[in-house]
């Protein structure tokens, strides 16, 4: 949230070239505030516990958050009541000529599955398509974030040989970067992906600036120029037992994945997992929404089909 200092006060323009948000009386006096509104497309299989998991996320913020969500089709869910998806969430038709302060698309159980054969793929594209003029700006998670590579810049798709499972150190790498503020500068976050986010390849075939990345998982977080795309290959949402699930579902059905490294206390899976990363994770989610969607948005989300990629932040 911004600080509220009185008008012409010198520090202002000390801590505006820091990308520290401030406010002079005179502003203050006249602004219109509103709720923010941010779009959920849900695509896990385990909708309740997503919504749970990044509802949390975003509550730890001072904003007044509207949320919408939204699935990819009216196909039946295995793992969610049809009740619970016909009573909350949306179809695409009933949001495309609204306007979002935030959109944020989680990942998917698609790591092996090129784009042709993703049935909703064609949707997704719509999706991503209709958020450069109707969303201030859209966060990709994890499968998400490989998508929107492939449909906003033609990243093909890459596979590891084995998952990548497990909680890693990453590095920051912009200190100054209004995303990352107050990062230390070595933090931890879980991934559980087969897809592959090397930094060289980013680097050169993208725009996007790294802003913090791992010797083992490769490119963690990265934005636009601009800031209206931000892409986590991660799961900073996840809950302490997130990864242990999925490990011990994988064994049930015969899969043999490796134990998800740097995990379980002792490396030993017979032990309760901690979350090292969920401080981090409220950091994440708290910056986008001040910096990459408070701080950008028009107070007349109709506008945004106007100025396009225009957006700066005050």
């Amino acid at each position: 949230m911004p600080i509220r200092i009185p008008d012409r006060l010198p520090a202002a323009d000390v801590l505006t070239q820091e990308n520290i948000f401030v406010m002079t009386e005179t502003r203050a006096v006249n602004q219109e505030i509103r709720p923010m509104r941010v779009l959920l497309l849900n695509l896990m299989p385990k909708k309740i516990e997503t919504e749970n998991q990044l509802l949390r996320m975003l509550s730890n913020s001072p904003l007044q958050i509207g949320v919408d969500l939204l699935r990819i089709d009216d196909r039946p869910s295995k793992n969610t009541p049809q009740s619970h998806l016909e009573h909350f969430y949306h179809d695409f038709e009933q949001v495309q000529e609204q306007f979002y302060d935030g959109l944020i698309i989680t990942g998917a159980p698609l790591g092996l599955t090129d784009f042709c054969d993703v049935v909703y793929w064609d949707k997704i594209e719509q999706i991503v398509a209709w958020a450069k003029s109707h969303v201030t700006s859209t966060l990709f998670l994890c499968w998400a974030a490989q998508a929107g590579l492939k449909i906003l810049y033609g990243l093909d798709k890459r596979t590891r040989l084995e998952k990548l499972s497990g909680v890693y150190e990453h590095q920051n790498l912009a200190q100054y970067e209004p995303l990352v503020r107050g990062f230390d500068d070595v933090f931890l976050a879980p991934h559980s992906r087969y897809a592959d986010f090397p930094v060289d390849l980013i680097r050169q075939k993208t725009d996007l600036k790294i802003l913090a990345a791992s010797e083992k998982a490769g490119v963690y977080l990265a934005a636009s120029p601009d800031g209206r795309q931000v892409f986590v290959t991660g799961h900073p949402e996840y809950d302490a037992d997130t990864l242990n699930a999925e490990y011990k579902r994988d064994l049930d059905v015969g899969i043999e994945p490796q134990m998800p490294e740097n995990y379980y206390p002792d490396n030993n899976a017979d032990n309760s997992p901690r979350a090292t990363w969920r401080s981090h994770g409220h950091l994440l989610f708290a910056n986008w929404l001040n910096y990459h969607v408070y701080q950008l948005t028009p107070y007349d989300l109709r506008t945004l089909s106007a100025t396009g990629d225009t957006l700066t932040r005050d």
